[in-house]
C-alpha cells in the first residue's frame, strides 16, 4: 500500500497536488480527522487492492494543534503501514497575491489582525510537520505543468508514467497545418520522390522513396541536425511537466518526404525509452 500524506501551508498547492495525484491513480481524501487516518489505512490494508495508493490531505482546518497526526502517525508505523509526507509551501509574498486573487479568507483570518499575521502563525503551527516530512515542494515560482513534473518523478511506478508521450505526425501543407501540433518541421526542400514516376504511387514508408528522400549528403544533414534538437528539447519538456508533445513533419502532399523523416524520428526517439505515437495525417489522401 502506498500512502502519502500532504500537509503545508494554506494557499501552497495542496489542492492542486491532490489533484494531479488523484489523475496518476492515488485515492484521495480532503481532510480525514487524524483519528481516521490508522482506521482508513486498516481498511486499505487489508482491501482487495481499490485503496492501494492513498493521498490524505491535512492541514490546520482539523485543528490548530498536530499532536493527534503524529499519534496516527505513530499507529501506522505500529501497523507497519509506511508513509510519505509531502509539504507544500510558498512565500509569503505568493501567497498573500493568491488569497488576493481568489478573494477567500485565510482559515486562520479570525485569530489574527492581519494577511501576514496569519500566514506567520501558520508558519510557525506547521513547523513540526515541515520538519517531519520526506519532501519539501515550494510552489513560488512553479508552474502547474511543472508540479506535475516534479510528482510524476516521485510517485510513478515506472519510467513510462514518468515520460511524456511523443507523438510524431506526418502531413500536407496543401491539406492544412495539424493544430494540435507543438513543433512543425518543413521538409520540402528535400529531394521530391513525387518527381519520379515509379516513385510517385509508393509512400514514405517504401524504402526505394526513403533512400530517394533521405539519401543525399543535405538530407542526411537535415536529419542529423533534427534528431538533435528534437532529443535536445525533449527532457526539457519533462522537466516542466509536458505529458505529451506532439511534432509534425510536413511535406507538400504528405506522401513521400514528410513521412520518411517523420518514420527516422520516431525510431530515434523510441530509441530514448520515450511511448512514441506514430502518424501519417495524409499519407492515404490525394
Amino acid at each position: 500500500m502506498e500512502f502519502v500524506i500532504i500537509s503545508g501551508l494554506s494557499g501552497a498547492g495542496k489542492s492542486k497536488a491532490a489533484s494531479i495525484m488523484e489523475d496518476m491513480g492515488f485515492f484521495c481524501v480532503d481532510n480525514l480527522p487524524a483519528p481516521l487516518i490508522p482506521k482508513f489505512a486498516e481498511l486499505g490494508m487489508g482491501g482487495n487492492g481499490e485503496y492501494d495508493r492513498v493521498v490524505l490531505v491535512t492541514d490546520i482546518r482539523g485543528g490548530t494543534r498536530f499532536d493527534g497526526l503524529f499519534q496516527a502517525l505513530d499507529g501506522l508505523r505500529a501497523m507497519q503501514c509506511e508513509y510519505r509526507i509531502v509539504f507544500m509551501d510558498a512565500s509569503d509574498q505568493v501567497i498573500i497575491r493568491r488569497y488576493k486573487e481568489t478573494r477567500r479568507s485565510h482559515p486562520l483570518a479570525e485569530e489574527c489582525s492581519s494577511l501576514e499575521e496569519a500566514i506567520a502563525l501558520e508558519r510557525e503551527m506547521l513547523a513540526p510537520l515541515k520538519e517531519k516530512a520526506d519532501w519539501v515542494i515550494d510552489t513560488s515560482g512553479l508552474s502547474t505543468r511543472a508540479l506535475k513534473g516534479a510528482l510524476l518523478r516521485m510517485f510513478s511506478k515506472n519510467s513510462a508514467e514518468r515520460s511524456m508521450e511523443v507523438r510524431v505526425m506526418s502531413f500536407g501543407f496543401k491539406h492544412g497545418i495539424p493544430a494540435e501540433a507543438d513543433l512543425v518541421f518543413d521538409v520540402r526542400f528535400l529531394p521530391n520522390p513525387y518527381y519520379v514516376a515509379e516513385l510517385r504511387p509508393l509512400t514514405g514508408l517504401d524504402p526505394g522513396v526513403r533512400d530517394y528522400a533521405l539519401s543525399s549528403r543535405q538530407s542526411q544533414e537535415f536529419l542529423e541536425k533534427l534528431k538533435e534538437f528534437v532529443c535536445y528539447l525533449l527532457p526539457r519538456y519533462v522537466e516542466e511537466g509536458k505529458t505529451s508533445l506532439t511534432v509534425a513533419v510536413g511535406c507538400t502532399g504528405g506522401h513521400h518526404r514528410s513521412v520518411a523523416v517523420a518514420h527516422a524520428l520516431a525510431d530515434t526517439i523510441r530509441g530514448l525509452n520515450y511511448p512514441v505515437n506514430e502518424s501519417h495525417r495524409d499519407m492515404g489522401r490525394t
